[in-house]
């Protein structure tokens, strides 16, 4: 499979990746503005069918390359964005454990979002 095309589809909160014209994966996220501006990715989802093809890393990094072109930090609730920041330090930045815990307590208060 060739690298599919990823497209950010803010309005629903979705990094999704589209191959032969079918959204193949996603990553569900919310913009979080304080106490930083932080890109905040909680579910990846990647279609059976397209599993271990590099779909979620494909995701993973071009949310934390959309991150980086808006100044913006990556506060992952998501273990599978979690995990691929680990193993990729140059290309993902942690982040601190406030912005952790503000993006936590708005998850909190938007219960029906994810």
């Amino acid at each position: 499979m060739s690298d599919p095309e990823i497209r950010d589809d803010r309005a629903a909160g979705r990094l999704e990746a589209v191959s032969g014209g079918e959204v193949v994966g996603r990553i569900e996220y919310f913009v979080l503005e304080s106490p930083e501006r932080a890109l905040v990715p909680v579910h990846t989802v990647v279609e059976p069918a397209h599993e271990g093809k590099g779909v979620a890393g494909s995701l993973a990094r071009e949310l934390y390359a959309i991150a980086g072109r808006e100044h913006s930090a990556v506060a992952s609730l998501c273990p599978y964005v979690t995990k691929w920041a680990e193993r990729h330090p140059d290309e993902a930045q942690p982040a601190d454990e406030a912005l952790l815990a503000a993006a936590k307590d708005w998850l909190r208060a938007h219960p029906g979002r994810f």
